[in-house]
């Protein structure tokens, strides 16, 4: 029997193709964990071990549909990682308009975490309780405005509206709300909020060299975080260590807010 923090424990990781997803199911396959990893699309490199499922976590059947899988394939679901995300200038690939962007992101970010939540919790209660984590991110903590990477608001007039803020801060609430529900039946709900990481979803910014000097400056620590750091925090929120934690926030930013 493989031994881990997360042995014998069966797992979900929603948008695992990359980013902290990815860095996600590495973890936790380390660890002893049977991992289910689910995306929008198939990757184009599959770790062994793993089972790779595709789904839209804004779309209901989709998401029934893993769940599905799940019970019938394993009998049992003790782990969550609600990662699948996007920004703004993801959705703006597909639309110019500002309400359908705005409208986008809500979906993915927010709905996205409550349907895939809300149809496997009856699993997850099923299987003996476990754990549920939440990636949010420390813009749902502070006041950010469109258009501040750089330095300085690029349009005084129409910034404010940018929908990843808003979208991460009722992720924060979500968690909250839900691991009060939750905690007399034995599931555990917590989020991460990560700062700044190397992922895809800041590859604009960290491509440029001079906005790259820039966010690390804006860190106490000096540097952008990896994904591998908050795979890290998953595992400690995914595992028994966390035992007396629900409802809560951890977050991992490089002492960002702590200015």
């Amino acid at each position: 029997m493989a031994s881990g923090k997360l042995s014998g424990k069966t797992a979900l990781v929603t948008g695992a193709n990359s980013g902290i997803g990815k860095a996600c199911v590495d973890r936790f396959i380390k660890e002893g964990a049977k991992v289910i990893a689910s995306d929008i699309t198939s990757p184009e490199i599959k770790l062994p071990n793993v089972s790779y499922q595709i789904c839209d976590v804004t779309e209901t059947v989709s998401v029934k549909n893993v769940i599905k899988y799940i019970e019938e394939e394993y009998g049992e679901l003790h782990i969550i990682v609600n990662s699948a995300g996007i920004a703004p200038r993801h959705a703006a690939v597909h639309t110019s308009d500002p309400e359908e962007i705005w409208d986008r992101v809500i979906e993915v970010n927010l709905k996205g975490t409550y349907l895939v939540s809300y149809h496997a919790i009856p699993l997850i209660h099923s299987s003996g309780g476990g754990s549920i984590i939440n990636i949010a991110s420390i813009m749902g903590m502070i006041g950010y405005p469109e258009g501040w990477e750089g330095g300085a608001l690029k349009d005084q007039v129409q910034s404010g509206y940018n929908a990843y803020p808003p979208s991460k801060g009722a992720v924060i609430q979500f968690t909250k709300n839900l691991g009060i529900a939750q905690a007399q039946n034995g599931i555990r709900v917590n989020c991460i909020c990560p700062g700044y990481i190397e992922t895809n979803l800041i590859k604009a910014l960290t491509s440029d060299t001079e906005r790259s000097e820039w966010l690390k400056k804006l860190h106490p620590m000096g540097r952008i975080g990896k994904a591998s750091e908050i795979a890290n925090g998953a595992l400690f929120l995914a595992s028994d260590e966390s035992s007396f934690m629900t409802g809560s926030s951890l977050v991992i930013d490089g002492g960002y807010t702590a200015q």
